[in-house]
């Protein structure tokens, strides 16, 4: 049976919690919050509950005279025959009653609560799991922020303000935008920006530069995903789960500007004004990358366009793909005794004459993994050259298309022969490229 969730005011009214144990403090810590006049009835109360403040204590066993004026009912003695007793006796004169751990003889169940100032959520699987109750609480506390209830306090406040200077026409949608600006950008507003919203315009926004994290969506950060479920716009890359722009409000623009090998979406310049065009319109944009915004994901210079156009912006980091593409076909990038460190390398460059980077021998000196990124369509050469600087032959090598790809896996030999092998086997981009000792590792589970 499904229970409908009334909201009541419980402000002064009178409520009987017959139980002085764990259970009856654990309704009475849910209860007092909202402001009901509560008296315990037993023959014992626990420590706890005598320290708590604004109650009525009544230090011996239920009779049905103190049912005289009460509202609701807690039944939470230590006898189930006692407790079911109170149940027929409250709906006899109807009166709401809650029994612990018997359902049938409930009249309304304690929901699991997230309460955030004036906010509460209640949430109820009509006494099927508790546990699952319990569950999406904390997922809900998760989402929630912190000072949400100090937010509904300052935008009840502005309301006056709002009725007085706003006409009725348009107070819906001020409302609206006041909490938008409130929940991207911080509060209280500052004078401009609250003179911005009431006379209709939106303000200046701001950009998150966040990583996606590499492969399922959730290996984005818990605060990615927050600013992502409260954008205005997103603006996107190719490398992503799919399922990740789901999590986008409705209403929020999707902005595709991805790159692929040989099919540029957009040029960097133009992503760059798209965001500083978009946090003009006062939207809060997450700009949403695969792996890392700083790691070769050009985070950088869309910061530096950013800052040049005077637009707030934040970097939210991510699992970048030079750990995480190796790490899922079981490559540690570093491990004991085999590689203390590791070195992340770019396979385009625009400062050489090749676009490979420079120094390959430089390069082959160095210990531990050697990890090429963007780099699978030159893959015979990097070999050749890192041979050329030195490298044995029988070096362990492997190249990894990560799970987000198009086509996932991972091709191991050596730098004498996994060009020929990554042909063979029709690796495709995005990969990474990992040489080294741990190269020849496979730690999957």
């Amino acid at each position: 049976m499904a229970y409908f969730p009334f909201f009541m005011d419980l402000e002064g009214r009178e409520g009987l919690i017959a139980g002085g144990g764990a259970v009856a403090l654990r309704k009475v810590q849910k209860l007092l919050p909202y402001g009901p006049r509560l008296t315990v009835a037993a023959p014992e109360i626990s420590p706890e509950l005598a320290e708590l403040p604004g109650l009525t204590r009544l230090r011996r066993a239920f009779e049905p005279s103190m049912l005289e004026g009460k509202f609701f009912v807690v039944a939470a003695t230590d006898s189930r025959e006692a407790n079911r007793e109170i149940a027929v006796l409250c709906r006899e004169r109807g009166i709401f009653v809650n029994v612990v751990d018997d359902r049938e003889s409930c009249a309304f169940l304690f929901p699991a609560l997230v309460k955030r100032g004036d906010l509460t959520v209640g949430v109820s699987t009509a006494g099927a799991s508790p546990s699952a109750a319990a569950w999406v609480k904390r997922r809900l506390a998760e989402a929630v922020p912190e000072d949400f209830g100090e937010l509904l306090a300052y935008l009840a406040s502005l309301r006056p303000l709002v009725r007085e200077r706003v006409p009725e026409a348009r107070r819906a949608a001020v409302f609206s935008r006041l909490f938008s600006s409130c929940l991207e950008g911080g509060f209280p507003l500052d004078g401009a920006a609250l003179a911005a919203v009431l006379e209709g315009g939106a303000g200046t926004g701001k950009v998150y530069l966040v990583g996606a994290g590499c492969g399922a969506a959730d290996l984005i950060t818990v605060r990615g995903l927050r600013l992502l479920e409260r954008c205005g716009a997103v603006v996107y890359d190719g490398l992503l789960a799919p399922e990740l722009l789901d999590a986008a409000p409705e209403g929020a623009e999707r902005l595709y500007v991805g790159k692929r090998q040989g099919r540029h979406s957009m040029a960097q310049e133009d992503i760059n004004a798209l965001l500083v065009s978009k946090a003009r319109e006062g939207k809060m944009v997450v700009r949403l990358k695969g792996g890392d915004p700083f790691v070769f994901g050009r985070g950088g210079e869309e910061a530096l366009a950013l800052q040049a156009a005077g637009i707030q912006w934040e970097y939210v980091p991510g699992v970048t793909s030079a750990v995480a593409v190796p790490g899922w076909a079981g490559i540690p990038v570093t491990h004991r005794g085999t590689s203390r460190s590791f070195h992340a390398v770019t396979a385009h460059t625009a400062d050489s004459p090749d676009g490979l980077p420079e120094r390959f021998e430089e390069l082959a000196r160095l210990p531990g993994t050697l990890l090429f990124l963007m780099g699978l369509s030159r893959l015979e050469e990097i070999a050749r050259r890192l041979m050329g600087a030195g490298l044995p032959p029988e070096t362990p090598a492997a190249v990894i298309s990560g799970e987000n790809a198009p086509r996932p896996m991972a091709v191991r030999g050596t730098l004498g022969d996994i060009a020929e092998k990554a042909r063979e086997a029709g690796a495709e981009a995005p990969a990474v490229i990992a040489v080294g000792g741990t190269a020849g590792m496979d730690l999957r589970p």
